[in-house]
């Protein structure tokens, strides 16, 4: 089993990295990072990983889920990767397991596919509005599970968003 895990360049809220890396690790699932490039990628809080990947880079066929990371660089460089709402799409519509946390949900909810799903993310006044442009149904709950859509909050959440993936991943008949 294998999933993506998509980061911006720059200011990726590290926890929200370390805790999806540590439980796949843990559970011996492979991952590959991807970003808008490939190379050095930076933390908020200055830790330090390097993307393997570009989006462009990615077929989605090998791979059995997509994890989205959050952090403010989510929304500077992520928000409006067409190809990153693409893949977000098709991962969905293939039945693989999709993960965003903190402000990465208002990737999937652009990809139209938190529409009228229970969903949760980051509030901040865009964040909401973007949720809510995609028709999601917002749940205060730190960790929301909808269909194969694991999202959450915000890094305080980042353990329990990274052992649902892993639970949703271990649930499917792959």
């Amino acid at each position: 089993m294998k999933v993506v895990i998509a980061i911006a360049p720059e200011k990726y809220r590290d926890e929200e990295l370390a805790e999806p890396v540590a439980a796949l690790t843990n559970a011996g699932i492979t991952f590959d990072i991807a970003s808008t490039r490939t190379g050095n990628c930076t933390g908020m809080l200055g830790g330090k990983t390097i993307a393997g990947l570009s989006f462009d880079d990615i077929d989605p066929k090998n791979y059995n889920g997509l994890i989205i990371i959050g952090g403010s660089g989510c929304q500077t460089h992520l928000w409006e990767d067409d190809l990153l709402v693409r893949l977000a799409i098709f991962f969905h519509e293939t039945g693989k397991v999709v993960g965003a946390i903190c402000l990465a949900p208002v990737i999937l909810a652009k990809a139209g596919i938190l529409k009228q799903k229970k969903s949760t993310v980051y509030e901040s006044p865009v964040s909401v509005m973007e949720m809510k442009k995609g028709k999601a149904l917002l749940v205060k709950d730190p960790v929301v599970i909808d269909n194969g859509i694991v999202t959450a909050n915000g890094p305080q959440a980042a353990k329990d968003f990274a052992a649902a993936v892993v639970k949703e991943l271990n649930d499917r008949n792959w």
